[in-house]
């Protein structure tokens, strides 16, 4: 990579502000966003482990889920810290590769992961019954692994093709990390072919587990309705409201960063959403498939005393 970029050694990410005032408010709330993040997301890791009763396919899921965020925290999160407590904002050009290549293949390997967590449910309303048989161990697994192994495998032809790109002189970042729309920007005699890449991957890990999940969706929902009793509607509903809203906040905010056409791009703006996703997001999983979880509020229970 480095024969196409030996003009920048390094990059400067701006970041929020350079208000110093600003910069210690926003060091504040971003240590307490990542200290709730860890402890959150690592007391579930903990419960899930520890609880015999949440030893089922689903919380396997969640149990991922929630390593997925705890990482994906920890990639972004430090670094902020660092940029809004001293005067150097830089990182070098292999900081910028290693982060970008871990953000991306956890981000995608959630993508894949939520789309797995939706057939479990479709599962879990359609065959209740028959639910520890068809979602075994070794499906779950597999769907696990293949989360990974897909998100990784992007992940690595987005970072050979974004950091192929030549970088002219140019390396201040507009942003508080490494990511597409502002290295483009940077970017000079950008490749056609980058674009192409780029729509690939973006129908391949956001467009296609979409589409998935609302095919599954609409089979759960026509699965509701079957169901004579309103209590059983609102019950089974309520199994996948969690699954449901994390979707929707994940997808939403990364289709408003990508899926955008190009003339609609604010750099300013999509920092705002783009920490949503990258810092905040973790630290609401925790509490989305907590707060509303009887198993889990036991098991928490159990733990402390």
């Amino acid at each position: 990579m480095e024969q196409y970029n030996d003009t920048v050694t390094e990059f400067i990410l701006v970041g929020f502000t350079t208000n110093p005032v600003m910069q210690l408010v926003l060091l504040v709330i971003f240590l307490a966003v990542y200290a709730l993040t860890v402890l959150g997301n690592s007391t579930l890791i903990v419960l899930i482990c520890n609880d015999s009763r949440l030893h089922t396919p689903m919380y396997f899921f969640i149990g991922n889920l929630s390593f997925l965020d705890l990482g994906l925290s920890t990639v972004y999160t430090p670094k902020i810290l660092v940029t809004c407590i001293s005067e150097d904002k830089s990182i070098s050009f292999s900081g910028c590769v290693a982060q970008f290549f871990f953000s991306a293949g956890l981000g995608y390997t959630e993508c894949y992961l939520l789309a797995a967590m939706a057939y479990d449910r479709y599962v879990a309303i359609s065959k209740p019954l028959l639910y520890s048989q068809a979602m075994s161990l070794k499906l779950c697994a597999f769907l696990v692994g293949v989360s990974y192994l897909g998100g990784l495998i992007n992940s690595f032809i987005i970072t050979k093709d974004t950091f192929a790109l030549t970088f002219c002189n140019d390396n201040v970042i507009d942003d508080f990390f490494c990511d597409i729309p502002p290295l483009v920007k940077l970017s000079c005699g950008k490749k056609k072919s980058f674009q192409s890449v780029l729509f690939f991957l973006l129908t391949s890990n956001v467009i296609i587990p979409i589409v998935f999940i609302l095919a599954t969706y609409l089979f759960i929902i026509a699965t509701i309705l079957r169901i004579r009793s309103t209590q059983g509607r609102l019950k089974a509903f309520s199994t996948c409201s969690s699954h449901l809203i994390s979707v929707t906040l994940y997808y939403g905010s990364i289709l408003y960063i990508y899926a955008r056409p190009r003339s609609s791009y604010s750099l300013d703006r999509d920092k705002i959403v783009s920490t949503f996703y990258t810092v905040v997001f973790p630290m609401l999983n925790p509490l989305i498939y907590s707060l509303r979880n009887k198993d889990v509020k036991e098991a928490l229970s159990k733990l402390f005393k």
